[in-house]
């Protein structure tokens, strides 16, 4: 599994450097839970390093799990396959030596500043830091692409794999975002000047003034919900009256009008993690999703239909209808689904005010946890 320093990473890279505020900030936010997207992610990459490293077969790796997610015949076709092609068109001839998986650091310069770089590599004259991304929603760009610049910085102080670097001119990142690949060529000394930067960036960042910015960096910042530059860019958009507006303000208030919807979206996410850990948040409650009709049992349900007089053809597509479509078959001969064959579950829970009709949702578990931690 990939390390990241909790100060900045591969990954975070751009962010600090725009806004070294946000460390100390993203540093108090209560950790995120993993979700499937980055469940799927890890993987797929760790896939790949037992594939590159001789330990597994592309044919073994078909069943592989982590975290309840299989690699598939999907997984497989889309993203393990086309990601281990790309490197042959990087290295046809099979001529480089890498190391996968590695974890890079900056030793004193940096203390605690460290990530994990997927592939380093060495053909020639030229280094190679290839980076996976299995991701789908966000095509990632290579060009003076700050994570890709901070392995290559770290991996150049890094004992293990600095001769990947030694004597090399240039140096080629690369991008795998199955089914693209795509590749920049910089040099020893644009990374140099890039760690220059990361330095300034990391010893601003511990100081209590250190300044905040917005920008494209906010996109995956943890601490966005509470951060002071976009809560003030919200608060000024919700105070200023549209009628006043002119034609340049407007089109000023789009503009950021992407950022502020994602703010928006994290920071009820972060509402909606704090009140499913039992912290609670004034004014707002858990409450179920509306819960949709499902059978109890479909067999029990469609012999009870049967028994009625409807044909099975009309009950079924590639399984039992729905309990809703089902429904609307039984409408056309009068008659009501049968009794006990169908409940009503939630999808989840969701964010509301306390104001919401709905009843709160017991936190049974998490409060039960809670009290017995306290018994320990």
């Amino acid at each position: 599994m990939a390390q990241h320093s909790s100060i900045v990473g591969g990954s975070t890279a751009k962010r600090v450097i725009a806004c070294p505020g946000s460390v100390a900030l993203v540093a108090t936010m209560p950790p995120r839970p993993s979700s499937k997207y980055a469940d799927t992610g890890t993987l797929l990459h760790n896939a790949v390093s037992e594939i590159m490293e001789g330990r597994l077969t592309v044919e073994k790796a078909l069943g592989l799990q982590y975290e309840g997610i299989t690699l598939d015949d999907n997984l497989m076709e889309n993203k393990l396959i086309p990601a281990l092609a790309a490197l042959d068109e990087i290295d046809p001839d099979k001529k480089m030596e890498y190391a996968c998986e590695t974890v890079v650091g900056f030793g004193d310069v940096l203390p605690d500043v460290f990530g994990s770089a997927d592939l380093l590599g060495r053909i020639g004259d030229t280094a190679y830091v290839i980076d996976y991304k299995f991701g789908d929603g966000v095509a990632v760009d290579v060009e003076e692409n700050a994570q890709l610049l901070f392995y290559a910085a770290a991996a150049m102080r890094t004992k293990e794999v600095q001769w990947v670097f030694d004597g090399a001119t240039k140096i080629e990142c690369v991008i795998i975002q199955p089914p693209y690949i795509k590749r920049w060529q910089t040099t020893p000394r644009r990374v140099q000047l890039f760690e220059h930067e990361l330095i300034r960036a990391v010893k601003r960042a511990q100081q209590p003034d250190a300044e905040f910015a917005s920008g494209e960096h906010c996109r995956w910042c943890a601490a966005k919900p509470v951060c002071p530059v976009l809560t003030g860019a919200a608060d000024r958009q919700l105070r200023a009256a549209v009628q006043a507006l002119n034609v340049d303000e407007i089109s000023e208030a789009l503009n950021k009008a992407d950022l502020l919807e994602k703010w928006i979206t994290d920071l009820r996410a972060l509402a909606h993690q704090m009140l499913e850990e039992g912290v609670a948040v004034p004014g707002y409650k858990l409450v179920p999703k509306r819960a949709t009709r499902q059978w109890v049992d479909e067999k029990v349900a469609l012999d009870a239909m049967k028994k009625l007089g409807v044909k099975e053809n009309e009950l079924t597509e590639t399984s039992v209808l729905s309990p809703a479509k089902a429904e609307k078959v039984l409408k056309k001969y009068k008659l009501a689904l049968p009794e006990n064959t169908v409940v009503s579950v939630s999808t989840g829970n969701t964010l509301a005010p306390e104001s919401d009709p709905r009843p709160a949702v017991l936190q049974i578990g998490k409060q039960l946890s809670a009290a017995l931690g306290k018994l320990v």
